[in-house]
């Protein structure tokens, strides 16, 4: 049986689920003088979340942490699919599969610690950033260049697109 590339894996993704601390984030927590977690998030990663969500794959965070920055970030992104807190991702996966009728070959997950690790492992198309643990990066079906928090989650989304062959339709708006 011929293995298939991850070209061809992130071709049916319909679904694309994202980690958020050392993801969306660089995994850094800065902590305000009232005691209040901090998170930076990359715009540049954010517009690719909008540029994919136009070329028609859904889109979602399940991420260990609770943070109200998280909520805003998803609200703000247009991501309607959020589930916080707790390590056991699986079970909000598995909710999210119900909910929207897709099998697991059809989502992606880009994640970096073991907490991801239930999910990245049933995914059709799993996804590393290059400072994420042994363990996550021996998993996934591709590694970006880019680090969480720096621009990985833009290279994933341009990846998806290219594809699936949206990347020129919905780059055509900014290239006049």
């Amino acid at each position: 049986m011929m293995t298939m590339t991850y070209l061809e894996r992130a071709a049916r993704v319909k679904l694309m689920i994202f980690d958020v601390d050392g993801v969306l984030t660089d995994g850094s927590l800065h902590y305000g003088a009232e005691g209040e977690a901090l998170k930076t998030f990359n715009v540049h990663d954010g517009l690719g979340i909008k540029l994919i969500q136009e070329a028609g794959i859904d889109t979602a965070i399940i991420s260990a942490r609770t943070s109200p920055q998280v909520i805003k970030r998803a609200a703000d992104l247009g991501i309607k699919h959020l589930h916080q807190g707790g390590h056991d991702k699986l079970t909000p996966f598995n909710a999210l599969l119900e909910k929207t009728g897709l099998t697991a070959e059809q989502v992606g997950f880009i994640g970096d610690d073991v907490v991801d690790l239930p999910i990245l492992t049933r995914v059709g198309f799993a996804v590393a950033v290059p400072n994420g643990r042994k363990e996550v990066l021996e998993r996934a079906h591709h590694t970006t260049v880019a680090h969480g928090g720096r621009g990985a989650v833009r290279e994933v989304c341009e990846l998806l697109m290219h594809a699936q062959g949206s990347y020129e339709r919905v780059m055509a708006q900014f290239l006049v």
